[in-house]
């Protein structure tokens, strides 16, 4: 696959011109795509080249040559397959959460039922939708994952949302709140609580009146906390523990 390093230089630059290239072309989203069907690793690969916003550095059939790849791609978003014919999808993704933590993951599958949408997540998918998904849709998916946000099909999202609310426990909540003191801080919860309900990194700094820095900051300290490598895996813990705030628990601003 010709690469940046293979096009022909060119002979002369005008003032300022190279700088500003060189800036646009940091600003490019670099994808990679793990796909064992030739023809649909092609479909998405097409689909990506066209939109001058992100470029295609690697492809792989299968999971191995995925994972022996990938250092040298440095994706910055990784779309990856479940259902690879030498090892799961899961392993890939997990891979990628350990060596390129920096990477966006975005599960793109046949697969829809909770225990491969909830084992994605724990292994450290942030996006998750199905192959059927038009390439118009694809690419706002990449966008908007990018963004900070977590794109999942509606019938994905809505999987994850039932899975989140927790029955109300029958004994009184002071066992929670000493798990909440222990585990995330008050601004933490916010945060996630925020993410859970589908709010980007940029729009949870604007509704809590924090940076963005300040956001990220808080969710990489719940990673850490709740021994996770994504957001989404952030908010399913949190939701398991009972930590997170719905719409009407929000404390008014």
């Amino acid at each position: 696959m010709p690469t940046a390093s293979d096009r022909p230089p060119s002979t002369l630059c005008a003032v300022g011109t190279c700088d500003a290239t060189m800036e646009q072309s940091a600003s490019i989203v670099r994808v990679m795509i793990v796909e064992d069907d030739l023809g649909t690793l092609e479909r998405f690969a097409k689909a990506i080249s066209l939109d001058p916003r992100m470029r295609v550095v690697e492809k792989a059939l299968t999971g191995r040559e995925a994972i022996a790849r990938m250092s040298a791609a440095h994706p910055d978003v990784l779309l990856v397959d479940l259902g690879l014919p030498d090892i799961r999808g899961t392993e890939v993704i997990r891979h990628a959460a350990r060596t390129q933590p920096k990477c966006d993951v975005m599960v793109i599958t046949v697969f829809g039922d909770e225990h491969n949408v909830l084992g994605s997540i724990e292994a450290g998918a942030t996006g998750y939708v199905l192959k059927d998904c038009a390439d118009d849709d694809l690419i706002k998916n990449i966008i908007e994952l990018r963004a900070g946000g977590a794109p999942m099909g509606p019938g994905i999202a809505r999987m994850v949302l039932n899975r989140m609310h927790v029955k109300e426990p029958s004994a009184p909540r002071e066992p929670i709140g000493a798990v909440v003191d222990a585990v995330l801080t008050t601004r933490e919860i916010e945060v996630l609580s925020l993410l859970a309900r589908g709010y980007t990194y940029a729009e949870i700094g604007e509704r809590l009146g924090i940076s963005l820095h300040t956001v990220t900051s808080h969710i990489k300290n719940s990673y850490r906390k709740l021994t996770v490598h994504s957001g989404a895996a952030a908010v399913t813990r949190a939701a398991e523990l009972g930590l997170l705030r719905l719409a009407g628990d929000e404390p008014a601003r």
